[in-house]
């Protein structure tokens, strides 16, 4: 029995021994703070900290059972602080005692084990405070209790949804809205549906108090209503320029809470926001600020001020603490806006994004030259420009392709018209396979992964004619802007063929939803960012076409008419005269098939000069507002049987098969 308890006890240790060194790795890595091993008043404990749900109150109530703390640092968001005793002889004390010690955290009930490291005397900069945002205010004690309590009772939260109120429940809180109702779709207001009853009554003295005080110009007209419990919150976005006059102002009421303010630049500013306090928001911080709450229970505040403190929460890691969370109901007023808006922030001004759109955004071609130059601005320039990023997110083959190109004898001759990257080049090594593009930059990728390549225009390929026993167009004809230069793509095809070759063609389809099941490109609607660029064609992960659009914009109301399969009718719908076309909205179906689809171009790490098919956005990911160019290509989306009816009208032309491949029309076509 004595030997099986000494066993486990050095099992113990040679376990608290390997967790000590993995905390010293950690810490070096983090921090640049080495671990020694003889005694010092300083000590790391790991396992302790912050980040891993460590109060300071708690932690003190450990450490100072051996001894006069001098300091203790708690840095924000990390698993370890560190504590300086008055002498060594009590930290090598703390050191024996807690090395290995279980303890329960207070406010989670979970139990950890802390690791205990000596190091020199730590060195930690002093934090600088924080600046309020521009433009911001926040106001203690707006109200009285008696007003919070009235105010809250105001609002029942026990009724249907979709009542005169708009009541919804969303993912990290439930809302209510008054007067008009915020539409989460489209982040804006439907301003000639104002919601009956207006904003209630009982805000009516709070709101004369602002007005009275100067907090706002005008009386609000719009009042939504969150409430959140613990660990909820709101992402980090702007709200919308185009709905909403300048001031916003925002009651806490219920509880205190921390909220997240980002200017574009990447500086951020913690905000505590006690109970009963306004926040008002104005200028650039309503304007160009994101704000935000972290989904969290705990927030990272003052232990000296425990919450209560207004303004900005300073990183002092001498003075941080963990502050549960309780449910918090906010009353946000605004003044919807009437005109658009004409800030001076025109970067993340959707009123300004889309006067500009308007200006830049082109008609539909009613000339050979009016359709050669749309192709050279929205389709040619705009794959030179993204060449790089589009070949990051093409990598994956097609299945059906890669069965067309694994079917073809040995030794074929194949040209690749419109070939991209070259993810088809090398799918079937018993073929010669050589490629054309007419972007440059995109050749020369394929140059780089050793494959035959050249540039030239889909219209006007130099290989000799009849040459070709196979023939491949993928997301190719679709950026030709007429019905005229689309058939001149295909009758290209055909004249690389020799008799009996084969040319298998894929464009984009107008149905994304097609017998009754939706496409990839609309299934991953709500996908995530990592993937907005890719879709799939099958179980497996992998791109369906080189024409993924990858950013929201104004979508179109035109629609054409069907065509016919009729060689006398052609295959071209007919647009409305003198339109220009609309910007399609991406991961929606489609509403036109002449359109310009938003390409945003990530990884930009140089600025280029404006040009007329680029718009400068902010970019959407986890809410950031780093400006990002966005780029808009030219498609002509097919009707069923319209490509069919194309080839069709072609002398020497025969159709193998036509079929339907996750929101893309494709055509095996045979020269006779």
């Amino acid at each position: 029995k004595n030997t099986e308890e000494r066993l486990k006890v050095h099992k113990m240790k040679k376990k608290v021994l390997r967790k000590q060194v993995r905390a010293q790795h950690t810490l070096m890595r983090h921090e640049g703070i080495e671990c020694i091993s003889h005694a010092t008043q300083s000590l790391v404990i790991a396992n302790a900290g912050l980040g891993n749900g460590m109060s300071r109150h708690q932690l003190l109530k450990i450490v100072e059972e051996y001894g006069l703390v001098e300091t203790l640092l708690m840095p924000p968001n990390k698993p370890y602080s560190f504590v300086k005793y008055g002498t060594t002889e009590e930290a090598k004390k703390a050191f024996d005692a807690l090395n290995g010690k279980e303890v329960t955290l207070e406010d989670f009930g979970q139990n950890i084990v802390l690791y205990i490291n000596f190091v020199e005397k730590v060195f930690w900069q002093d934090a600088v405070p924080t600046n309020l945002p521009p433009g911001l205010m926040v106001i203690e004690k707006i109200i009285s209790p008696e007003e919070e309590r009235r105010m809250l009772e105001s609002i029942d939260w026990t009724g249907n949804e979709d009542t005169q109120n708009a009541q919804k429940t969303l993912k990290h809180r439930r809302v209510k809205h008054f007067g008009y109702e915020f539409c989460y779709n489209n982040n804006n207001v439907d301003k000639d549906k104002p919601l009956p009853g207006g904003i209630p009554e009982i805000c009516d003295l709070f709101l004369e108090k602002c007005l009275k005080q100067g907090y706002i110009k005008h009386k609000p007209d719009q009042l939504t209503v969150n409430q959140y419990e613990p660990g909820q919150g709101i992402p980090p976005h702007i709200d919308t320029h185009s709905a909403f006059e300048d001031e916003i102002i925002s009651l806490s009421l219920g509880a205190e809470i921390v909220m997240d303010f980002k200017h574009p630049d990447g500086r951020t500013v913690a905000i505590m926001l006690p109970r009963c306090s306004l926040l008002v928001m104005a200028g650039e911080s309503r304007y160009l600020w994101t704000h935000g709450i972290t989904p969290r229970k705990y927030d990272v505040i003052q232990a000296s001020e425990l919450g209560q403190k207004v303004g900005t929460i300073t990183p002092d890691v001498g003075d941080l603490t963990l502050n549960r969370r309780e449910t918090r109901t906010s009353f946000t007023f605004r003044k919807v806006r009437k005109i658009p808006c004409n800030c001076t922030y025109p970067s993340v001004c959707d009123s300004q994004r889309e006067q500009r759109r308007q200006v830049l955004q082109p008609s539909f071609p009613h000339s050979e030259m009016e359709a050669s130059k749309l192709e050279q601005e929205h389709v040619h320039k705009v794959y030179e420009e993204i060449a790089t990023h589009f070949s990051s997110t093409r990598h994956s083959p097609w299945p059906q392709i890669v069965d067309f190109l694994r079917s073809l004898p040995k030794g074929s001759i194949v040209a690749d018209v419109g070939c991209g990257n070259g993810k088809y080049l090398g799918i079937n090594k018993d073929l010669y396979m050589v490629g054309c593009d007419r972007s440059k930059n995109l050749v020369d990728i394929c140059g780089e992964k050793h494959f035959q390549a050249f540039v030239c225009d889909a219209l006007s390929v130099p290989i000799r004619s009849a040459s070709c026993d196979a023939c491949i167009s993928i997301a190719v004809i679709h950026h030709f802007s007429t019905a005229e230069r689309r058939l001149a793509a295909i009758r290209e095809l055909v004249r690389l063929l020799r008799p009996g070759g084969a040319a298998l063609i894929y464009v984009w389809a107008m149905e994304q939803e097609y017998k009754n099941q939706k496409s990839k490109y609309l299934k991953e609607k709500n996908g995530s960012k990592d993937k907005e660029e890719e879709i799939n064609t099958d179980t497996s992960q992998r791109p369906l076409s080189d024409q993924m659009p990858d950013s929201s914009s104004q979508d179109s109301a035109y629609s054409d008419q069907l065509l016919s399969d009729s060689e006398h009718k052609g295959c071209d719908a007919k647009p409305v005269a003198d339109s220009r076309l609309p910007v399609h909205t991406n991961r929606t179906s489609f509403h036109s098939q002449d359109l310009l689809v938003p390409w945003h171009l990530k990884g930009c790490s140089k600025k280029k000069e404006e040009r007329t098919d680029k718009v400068l956005v902010p970019a959407g990911s986890k809410g950031s507002q780093e400006l990002s160019p966005v780029f808009h290509r030219y498609y002509h989306v097919f009707r069923e049987g319209e490509l069919e009816a194309a080839c069709r009208t072609l002398d020497c032309v025969r159709v193998q098969k036509s079929y339907y491949d996750q929101g893309n029309w494709c055509v095996i076509l045979e020269k006779l």
